[in-house]
């Protein structure tokens, strides 16, 4: 967190710093497309008729070709996608020479009204057919061949020293201060490469917080739970299985379970938790419905030994068999089970309450179904036909719908009612 912080931080100072140094700049919008006007004269100060004048930026030609200069040598140079700095302007004809200029073309080196119509007036430019002079290099080993290898007579006047206040370029990189474009462009690169990593460790964060999720909750890799007779659970992927054993990947590798010792398998499909609806017209005032009160039995016979049956006589409900699970096309859960009533008495109001465990922090809902048995009217005048007699077995279901949520395992409760 605190590298996540510190990152922040210098983002910030890069954007305040371009703020500042960069007020100036870009106070004004760079123009898409320039235009460069001027004129090609001769030695007599004549306008240069046909004379080609190409246009380049760091070595590179800007246009497809040379323009042409009219009658009284003006041309004009235009482009688009023009990009601010050092620009060279090369004039050629057959007889009257050449001639270059360099002319820097920026916000700071134009005026402001040249600079928002992105048009420059270069004015003239003089060819000449003077052979270009020779490069202080060459002058010196020249220099250097005729004081040893020879003796001339020639006099040293006459060996002429190139200008060096000419030949040094003007420019803010020669003096050692950096141009403000310069600077721009740094700080855009701190920015972007501040921003890649900002990325990198948020993806980094991200992966870390997938990795204690999976061991915190391991369904959020693995879908299927595998329950033992001896009540432990295994939460895995089967990769193998056949009539004998299973092979399950889990957190912690490879395990081969003997089926034998499997009690069911539960695949747990992992979806997002939805808030139940309630209306909003009745959401303050709502609470489920409360279950109807049942008149005591009442006894017409004298004899009480009916009313003190002992306790092997009484009610006795019990799971036949395995809990089934399966889901249908809509995704919701359905439970499928039969009770039997195993006792001396007649069961009534005969339900199961399954408990899921919604998460590993102990969050709990609880659903009931009532099985499917005989029909009953008590003398309150209430038909139930969740009623088994002794011996009698009975069916019941549960729709699990697909908004109730995850869950990560369930129990079970049968209860029942006695009136007879």
């Amino acid at each position: 967190m605190t590298l996540t912080t510190s990152l922040q931080k210098r983002f910030v100072i890069a954007i305040a710093m371009i703020a500042l140094i960069g007020n100036g700049i870009l106070s004004a919008k760079t123009p898409k497309k320039f235009t460069i006007e001027g004129r090609v004269l001769d030695e007599n100060g004549d306008g240069v008729r046909k004379a080609e004048v190409e246009l380049f930026f760091d070595g590179e030609p800007k246009l497809k070709k040379p323009v042409s200069t009219n009658k009284k040598g003006a041309f004009s140079l235009s482009w688009k996608k023009f990009k601010p700095g050092d620009y060279t302007i090369k004039a050629t004809h057959e007889e009257d020479g050449t001639d270059e200029l360099i002319i820097t073309l920026t916000e700071d080196a134009l005026e402001e009204k040249e600079w928002k119509k992105g048009k420059k007036d270069i004015g003239e430019m003089s060819l000449s057919t003077a052979a270009p002079e020779t490069p202080l290099a060459d002058q010196s080993q020249t220099i250097e061949t005729m004081g040893v290898g020879s003796r001339s007579n020639a006099p040293m006047s006459a060996v002429k020293v190139p200008n060096l206040a000419t030949a040094v370029p003007k420019t803010p990189a020669a003096t050692g201060v950096p141009s403000k474009h310069f600077i721009v462009n740094e700080l855009s690169f701190e920015i972007k490469r501040l921003s890649a990593e900002f990325k990198h460790l948020n993806q980094e964060l991200n992966d870390l917080k997938a990795l204690s999720k999976m061991w915190v909750n391991p369904l959020t890799m693995y879908s299927k739970e595998i329950i033992l007779k001896n009540g432990s659970t295994v939460f895995g992927k089967i990769v193998y299985q056949d009539d004998k054993s299973l092979k399950v990947e889990t957190l912690v590798g490879y395990l081969i379970v003997d089926r034998g010792q499997v009690v069911r398998i539960v695949d747990n499909v992992i979806s997002e938790d939805r808030q139940e609806y309630i209306p909003e017209q009745i959401r303050d005032s709502y609470t489920p419905p409360p279950m109807p009160k049942l008149a005591q039995p009442k006894y017409t016979s004298t004899n009480n030994s009916g009313r003190n049956t002992p306790a092997k006589f009484s009610a006795n409900c019990v799971l036949v068999g395995n809990i089934a699970e399966k889901k249908d096309t809509q995704g919701n859960v359905i439970f499928e089970g039969e009770i039997k009533n195993i006792g001396g008495r007649r069961a009534d109001f005969v339900k199961v309450d399954f408990v899921f465990r919604k998460n590993w922090s102990g969050e709990t809902k609880t659903l009931t179904t009532f099985a499917k048995g005989s029909y009953n009217t008590f003398e309150s005048g209430i038909v139930s036909d969740a009623s088994l007699l002794p011996g009698a077995t009975g069916a019941f279901d549960l729709y699990v719908p697909q908004d109730f949520g995850t869950f990560i395992g369930y129990s079970y409760v049968i209860d029942w009612e006695e009136y007879q």
